[in-house]
């Protein structure tokens, strides 16, 4: 027997009951809930209903369809809301394949940024099955369910639109991976905090300008970095020790960081620090944060002072990706659910190596080779490529009794 169905919306303003209500009077009359969706923007409700029945009009305690029609019209009078409609016949929906999440982030995001990524996901073939706002402030998030599409066209069209609406935007698979345990590895200076330690400490030495220059060449690919530090390094021969403290005190987190670090760890994910600078400073970013695993160089101190050398193995492009391999073994999770996080040359190999490769306010070779990339200064906005919202964030830090500034 053929099944029907029938199709209710309703819109106007939000309040408590309106779903109990619509939902008692559908209990009246056999039918059968095949859908529904609800979304409230602004203090606007949009329900829809889709109900399926069998052969001719559902009669029950209303009476015939007329009287289900009936009977759905005086709700909507009742609550003051507009009221829509429509019939058909249910079909087997075929699973649509390439289902997607596509992030979109913009600091403003404008009718025309939508516009675009919107029409390079038609372009593709693709559908955009939900539309999700994940947050308002301080950048706004919209998320897009998306089906029917391959994720790696779709990726690099939505590449070509983000960079002409200057927004990020992120494709990633959709299934239960998203919502497992994750390791996030990040990188620690201009990333995690908003310097480059060696050149706090260059400052004190008093070669800032030459261990500048070094350290963008390296950022920028163009000089090996082993080399580059250790050249840097050999500048700051003669500082004596009590300088770690003093610069630690001028690290500086980037805004949302602490967020961060703070959200991931109540979701049980872990998280670890990779850095090319040195353990004499995140050792106390470590202590601070709670952080689970890190890595970094050490710089070698005898007699109280700086010698101008390294101890140990130098933590460069291939030793963060071993760390990142050797940290993901450690919390017993794969390594296609990591999620690395790097803004330099020295952090390539690690973003290859990850799951997710995230560009944070990167160099042009770093944004080319991630999967995505943030360009907004706010490092908390990588939770919503997580699929975690802001309001989320928020109720749980009130829940948790947590009241701070945005940092």
């Amino acid at each position: 027997m053929n099944q029907r169905t029938l199709l209710i919306t309703l819109t106007g303003p939000d309040r408590p009951g309106v779903t109990s209500r619509l939902f008692t009077v559908l209990a009246g009359f056999p039918v059968t809930v095949a859908d529904v969706e609800q979304v409230v923007i602004r203090g606007r409700l949009t329900l829809g209903v889709l109900v399926a029945y069998a052969g001719g009009p559902p009669t029950g305690t209303g009476g015939t369809l007329g009287g289900l029609w009936t009977a759905v019209e005086q709700v909507a009078s009742d609550l003051d809301m507009e009221l829509e409609i429509a019939t058909g016949t249910v079909s087997k929906e075929k699973r649509r394949r390439g289902r997607l999440h596509v992030t979109v982030l913009g600091a403003p995001l404008t009718p025309a940024a939508m516009a675009g990524i919107s029409g390079r996901i038609a372009a593709c073939g693709a559908n955009i099955d939900r539309i999700e706002r994940l947050s308002s402030y301080p950048v706004t998030c919209i998320e897009l369910a998306v089906s029917g599409a391959d994720p790696m066209a779709m990726r690099a069209e939505l590449a070509a639109e983000a960079a002409l609406q200057q927004v990020d935007v992120a494709v990633q698979r959709s299934g239960l991976h998203r919502r497992a345990k994750r390791l996030i590895v990040m990188d620690v200076d201009s990333t995690l905090i908003q310097a480059e330690v060696i050149e706090l400490l260059a400052r004190h030495a008093g070669c800032l300008d030459e261990v500048a220059r070094v350290t963008e060449e390296a950022m920028r690919g163009e000089l090996d970095f082993a080399e580059s530090l250790t050249r840097r390094v050999a500048l700051l021969e003669g500082l004596p020790e009590e300088i770690f403290e003093q610069v630690a005190k001028e690290v500086v987190y980037t805004p949302g960081a602490r967020t961060l670090v703070r959200t991931l760890k109540r979701l049980d994910y872990r998280f670890a620090i990779v850095s090319g600078g040195f353990t004499q400073i995140t050792d106390s970013l470590v202590k601070e944060l709670g952080i689970d695993y890190s890595a970094a160089n050490t710089l070698e101190v005898v007699d109280g002072r700086l010698t101008g050398r390294l101890v140990g193995e130098i933590v460069d492009r291939p030793g963060k990706a071993r760390a990142l391999e050797r940290f993901a073994a450690q919390a017993g999770i794969p390594i296609s659910q990591t999620v690395a996080i790097g803004d330099g040359a020295n952090d390539l190999d690690m973003i290859a190596a990850a799951g997710i490769g995230i560009a944070f306010n990167a160099k042009p070779i770093v944004r080319q080779a991630a999967d995505t990339a943030v360009n907004v200064p706010y490092l908390d906005s990588i939770l919503y490529l997580l699929g975690i919202s802001r309001e989320e964030v928020e109720a749980a830090d009130a829940e948790d009794g947590v009241v701070t500034p945005y940092r």
